[in-house]
């Protein structure tokens, strides 16, 4: 039996934050697939065997001003891009384009409207975020919904938002990463008598990740438990900001920041900590979380979470019974639901088992891949939208 196939298009093949596309793309089942990249990145972390790197492409200067000044067509005509898709797609076949992100899909529109087959793009949290600098890119935006048949979400939240930027909610569908359990198992956590709790954060060292409440948070409750610790594990651009706050708040002995983690690393601290926090929250520019991929492997191994009412979080984490839920921005109230978390051993180490139970039910790896399948089926069914349906 032939196998559809589907093209996973994504900018950079990959970075190593995005371990979540990784496993997506190399776990499904029913189709094949190969990736078309313009950059390859973190081949040994991210090993694939059937990957289209595409070449800077080479535009003649007389033809690339010609169309950018005289016929005044997007960048992926001047500049070539779409002349190498078609090219590539003349000798390798697939019934449907995924597209990772929904700038690239931006990008790519004119490519995706001209192509025979159909294509669905996947939204994941900043890719949502409107351009101030370009007043045109909410028009590019509508033009991308009327040319796919499907609009992919990572969470509830984004399919709202998706829906507020015009995105027709007939057309979106959710699509969870998954977590492959058998690498994050429950693991029963002994609590320390000596109230040396050991705290973990794992994610991108950027603003929406609520860093400065957690460090202030994490100050607040170490005043009653003075043997606590922090580990906040990950890279970014607000790395020396963080060096300096920890420093600035005397609590250099008691937070560690490692960088970036392999997986087997990072399981190591799960499996070593007694709470993940990750108190999201939305920047000024409406940057937004999906689900967090860290906070489901924490909740996968049994930890309880602190993290914020914010994004998509809330429909990993129920209030009072997965984690303690608190307002964006609320460092006092995220040491406090600290504290209430630790004043009751039993029913702290009850959250991490209902924590585990809820990933295992809703972001099973091989269940979320076999939903992603049956989108995939429904979009190839669907096929391209009439010519009446794209908005130009």
């Amino acid at each position: 039996m032939i196998r559809p196939i589907v093209a996973s298009y994504c900018t950079t093949f990959l970075k190593p934050e995005m371990l979540h596309i990784y496993r997506q793309v190399s776990g499904l089942r029913r189709y094949d697939t190969f990736v078309i990249t313009r950059e390859l990145m973190c081949a040994d972390r991210f090993p694939l065997e059937n990957i289209e790197a595409l070449p800077t492409p080479v535009q003649p200067i007389p033809r690339r001003m010609y169309l950018k000044f005289i016929k005044r067509t997007d960048a992926l005509h001047y500049r070539g891009e779409a002349e190498q898709l078609a090219g590539l797609f003349a000798r390798r076949h697939a019934d449907l384009m995924h597209v990772y992100f929904g700038h690239t899909g931006v990008h790519l529109r004119s490519f995706l409207k001209e192509w025979e087959r159909p294509s669905v793009v996947s939204f994941h949290g900043a890719d949502i975020m409107l351009r101030e600098h370009r007043p045109e890119y909410a028009v590019h935006m509508l033009e991308l919904f009327g040319i796919v048949p499907l609009v992919l979400a990572r969470s509830r939240s984004l399919a709202e938002r998706l829906e507020s930027a015009g995105c027709p909610p007939e057309k979106i569908r959710l699509n969870r990463t998954g977590i492959p359990l058998d690498d994050y198992p429950f693991i029963a956590r002994e609590h320390p008598q000596d109230g040396a709790w050991r705290l973990l954060q794992a994610s991108r060292l950027i603003k929406k990740k609520g860093l400065h409440t957690t460090l202030l948070a994490f100050a607040k409750f170490r005043t009653l438990f003075p043997k606590a610790t922090l580990t906040i594990a990950g890279e970014g651009p607000m790395r020396k900001e963080l060096e300096l706050a920890i420093n600035d708040m005397r609590l250099g002995d008691a937070v560690t920041l490692p960088g970036f983690l392999r997986e087997p690393e990072l399981r190591k601290l799960y499996a070593d900590a007694h709470i993940f926090l990750h108190p999201s929250e939305t920047t000024e520019k409406q940057d937004q979380e999906g689900v967090p991929n860290s906070m489901l492997e924490a909740m996968a191994s049994g930890l309880p979470v602190a993290a914020t009412f914010h994004g998509g979080i809330p429909e990993a984490v129920k209030d009072g019974v997965s984690g303690f839920l608190v307002s964006e921005k609320s460092p006092d109230a995220l040491a406090d639901a600290l504290v209430r978390m630790v004043s009751d051993p039993v029913a702290m180490g009850e959250m991490g088992r209902r924590a585990s139970q809820s990933v295992r039910e809703e972001f099973e790896q091989s269940r979320t891949i076999g939903k992603l399948e049956e989108i995939y089926d429904e979009a190839i069914s669907l096929g391209k939208p009439s010519p009446s349906g794209l908005r130009s």
